[in-house]
């Protein structure tokens, strides 16, 4: 029996797989799938999982609710165990998290070529993890994904390879294309939630950075309540435990507090609002795309690209307010503003793009029998 080339997509957590789901879709039966389970609430995985498209194989390992070091040994050692039953032709990971430096680590020591969708991103912040994590995940990829060029300069900064990396794009693009809710959908859905386009603030809150630390989430939470519009927070199960662990129960009669949000009906809420405030990275790629503007709520960010643009950077306190005040002084202008400014995430298909540069790694196209000698 003749083998192929195959590749092997790790990834554990909701956004992972919310921008993983365009290259399995890309790849079909020529990939599998290991999930590690990093994200262990299983509504907001189940919601997402559902609409990923089957990949030829699918192995979850159900990590979840491990302590960080715990957690990245055990899903090396899972991950390894199933690359030296697969022996695929190569690796993929996404982003920063636990689950792509295991896989990462993992193929590395089977000796697999390692794939970095989302390479060359840098905040300079070592104070947070993902940083560590996504340095490392760039010097042991064989090929790094770039999303834009500036993350290209970053690599090439580091030392590493121009024959190493592409600019693809950013897969968010193609998969917020394919989620997005059509008009009549999006205004079903903020009737309702009893919400007016424009006439409302969507706010998600979930890294270690503000919710674990009792000042910062209190600090945040009093600023999202003091806002002269209604707030919209779906809360994150992380931040709800907190919230209860700290006593501030009370903060949240001053927001509107949501169950996690099926994708499309995020997406939903996030392009009817008069802004978006938030800590996530994704978020601050999808809003270029949905021209709406995001006040990033963090120390620092990995993607500068939508500073001053679609994005404003300030940390825990008083300058939340007033960040967003300054974007709802002229809503209808700022949307006007907003769409004739590109994403700098690409357009199109990054995901074939990324599938293609796969290919030229591994010396013939996916899913075609490998030449005699190509495989060690």
């Amino acid at each position: 029996m003749r083998e192929t080339n195959t590749v092997t997509i790790v990834c554990g957590t909701r956004p992972e797989l919310i921008k993983l789901a365009p290259l399995v879709d890309h790849l079909g039966g020529a990939c599998t799938m290991i999930y590690t389970g990093q994200h262990y609430d299983r509504s907001m995985y189940a919601q997402i999982r559902r609409e990923v498209p089957d990949p030829g194989a699918f192995h979850e390992l159900c990590l979840g609710g491990l302590r960080r070091g715990d957690q990245l040994g055990r899903a090396v050692s899972g991950v390894d165990e199933v690359l030296a039953a697969e022996r695929p032709s190569a690796v993929v990971v996404q982003g920063d998290t636990t689950s792509a430096l295991a896989g990462a680590l993992a193929a590395n020591a089977c000796d697999v070529p390692v794939v970095h969708v989302e390479a060359g991103l840098r905040s300079y912040d070592r104070a947070m993890p993902e940083e560590h994590n996504r340095v490392l995940i760039d010097h042991l990829s064989d090929l790094c994904c770039a999303p834009t060029p500036l993350n290209r300069h970053n690599l090439l900064a580091e030392g590493v390879a121009d024959s190493r990396i592409v600019v693809t794009g950013n897969t968010v693009v193609e998969a917020l294309a394919h989620a997005l809710p059509s008009p009549e959908e999006e205004r079903a859905a903020l009737a309702g939630a009893g919400l007016t386009r424009d006439r409302y603030v969507l706010a998600t809150i979930h890294r270690p950075e503000n919710v674990d630390d009792a000042g910062n989430l209190e600090t945040i939470l009093r600023e999202l309540g003091r806002l002269p519009l209604p707030v919209v927070l779906p809360l994150h199960p992380r931040t709800a435990h907190r919230i209860a662990a700290f006593g501030l129960d009370g903060l949240l009669r001053g927001v509107r507090v949501l169950e996690p949000q099926p994708y499309r009906t995020f997406l939903a809420l996030a392009h009817g609002a008069a802004v978006v405030v938030s800590d996530s990275g994704g978020i601050q790629e999808e809003v270029s795309v949905l021209k709406r503007p995001v006040v990033v709520v963090r120390r620092s960010t990995e993607r500068p690209e939508i500073e001053g643009t679609f994005g404003t950077l300030v940390p825990p306190g008083p300058r939340v307010g007033a960040a967003v005040l300054a974007w709802l002084e002229d809503v209808p202008g700022q949307r006007a503003a907003l769409r004739e400014i590109p994403s700098p995430y690409g357009s199109g298909s990054p995901s074939a793009l990324i599938a293609a540069a796969v290919g030229k790694l591994l010396g013939s196209r996916l899913g075609e029998p490998v030449a005699a000698g190509m495989l060690g």
